[in-house]
């Protein structure tokens, strides 16, 4: 079993940035793939990247790509995605999740989720 927390979420302004964390606890982060994924009001949860275990294999959806980045530190048992750029748009609930791929993760598929952290963008 893991259990997931993410924080660093907050309210920001336009163009500004967060760095979100995700810290697992139960079992050792380095064997899943992660991912981060996000839902605004009234909307589907939606993927947003994926990271492999080791970190060499790296996915994101088209609409974050060249602003969100997505990273691992295996020895802090902890997944971050940094967000730059913020738009009023990326305004949502971000989740992480771990999987069993980051194909997979993608897909939606996962083993394990958090309780999510709200960001929200000012205009």
């Amino acid at each position: 079993q893991v259990q997931l927390v993410e924080s660093g979420g907050g309210l920001v302004q336009a163009g500004g940035s967060l760095r979100l964390s995700c810290a697992a606890s139960g079992r050792t982060l380095s064997i899943y793939p992660m991912g981060w994924f996000r839902q605004a009001p009234g909307k589907e949860r939606e993927f947003v990247a994926a990271i492999a275990a080791l970190g060499g294999y790296i996915l994101y959806a088209d609409s974050v790509k060249g602003r969100f980045t997505i990273s691992r530190d295996n020895a802090k048992n902890t997944v971050y995605l940094q967000i730059n750029s913020l738009k009023p748009e990326d305004t949502a609930v971000y989740y992480c999740a771990a999987g069993s791929s980051a194909e997979g993760l993608r897909r939606m598929v996962s083993d394990y989720w958090g309780q999510g952290t709200q960001v929200t963008v000012s205009s």
